[in-house]
């Protein structure tokens, strides 16, 4: 008995060193990070001790503004495809969210909803913001709507991309590293273990339209999920309710602006059904579903995506009344 307790011990202990001889990676370098992944337009607002939020206000300075949030484990870096497109008429500001992207660590370690609603509302009063178009994807379009809940006052229209919100929806074929992250034993691996064949597999499980996919996008979701503090926050969330985002027909019918709600017909993360639930919430709802398009329409049909949202903002702007 103990002869098999000690060969059971050396096998498992040569388990563990071939996990991390195969997918040991250390947190990235913040200053090499930043060189590699900032740009021209990036600042970085100071919002309290510690808390410094990487964004960029890019477009025209004097157009109406939209607020782009980005979803789980992204970045703003996501919305760079649209701000070449809306940024000819209309302001673009975009953030990465603590424990994203160049932001890193909430000194405070608290990365849910009303602590990002209240970084989004705090970086607009910063940019003297008053009233803005807000948008996101995923969980970004879970924050979106939380954000219009929260100061209807401020919000002119709302734009929900493959969001975040409608109770139990069931996902289809999960990206590996959310499976990993929900298994109680190997999501404490991740501190130190983030093979890129991980990301990888993650990125093509997101996206359907496999030719966005190069090795720059997914160097890009694997390098800032090893930013400082950002592993760690990840865990964080990942530890929290499922549903963090969920929502209500009842709840979600007092917003009473013009919503956008654009959809990939082949969504592994949030199914398209949900689309059509928030449809039926919103009382102002247009929805736009991509057919052959997955979780992520800005990055995979840019393009086409964009000039939709163009579309429907200048009928926004068009029918909002001057002051």
């Amino acid at each position: 008995m103990l002869r098999l307790i000690k060969w059971l011990v050396i096998l498992l202990l040569t388990a563990l060193a071939a996990l991390f001889f195969w997918g040991y990676a250390p947190d990235t370098d913040a200053a090499q990070m930043e060189s590699k992944y900032s740009s021209a337009a990036s600042r970085f607002a100071q919002l309290e001790p510690g808390l410094r939020v990487h964004y960029r206000d890019e477009g025209k300075s004097d157009g109406p503004a939209l607020v782009l949030i980005h979803g789980s484990n992204a970045s703003l870096h996501t919305w760079e495809p649209w701000v070449k497109i809306l940024g000819k008429d209309y302001r673009v500001i975009s953030l990465d969210l603590p424990g994203h992207g160049l932001t890193g660590n909430n000194p405070a370690g608290v990365y849910d909803n009303a602590s990002y609603v209240n970084v989004v509302d705090r970086l607009l009063t910063k940019l003297n913001v008053d009233k803005a178009v807000i948008g996101g994807n995923s969980m970004g379009g879970g924050m979106s709507w939380l954000y219009a809940l929260e100061h209807p006052e401020k919000v002119e229209a709302l734009l929900l991309v493959d969001a975040s919100g409608q109770p139990s929806a069931k996902s289809g074929k999960l990206p590996l590293g959310f499976r990993l992250m929900r298994m109680p034993v190997i999501k404490e691996a991740a501190r130190f273990i983030a093979p890129r064949s991980i990301f990888e597999s993650s990125v093509k499980t997101s996206m359907s339209v496999q030719s966005k996919i190069d090795d720059k996008l997914i160097d890009r979701y694997w390098e800032l999920n090893r930013y400082p503090g950002n592993r760690e926050a990840t865990m964080q969330r990942f530890a929290s309710p499922r549903n963090m985002t969920a929502g209500t027909k009842e709840r979600l019918s007092a917003i009473q602006v013009p919503v956008l709600i654009l959809w990939g017909a082949e969504d592994n993360l949030i199914p398209v059904t949900s689309a059509k639930w928030f449809a039926e919430a919103l009382p102002q709802a247009k929805m736009i579903i991509y057919p052959n398009v997955g979780h992520i329409p800005m990055e995979e049909i840019p393009e086409k995506s964009g000039n939709d949202v163009k579309i429907w903002l200048d009928d926004v702007v068009a029918k909002t009344p001057k002051v």
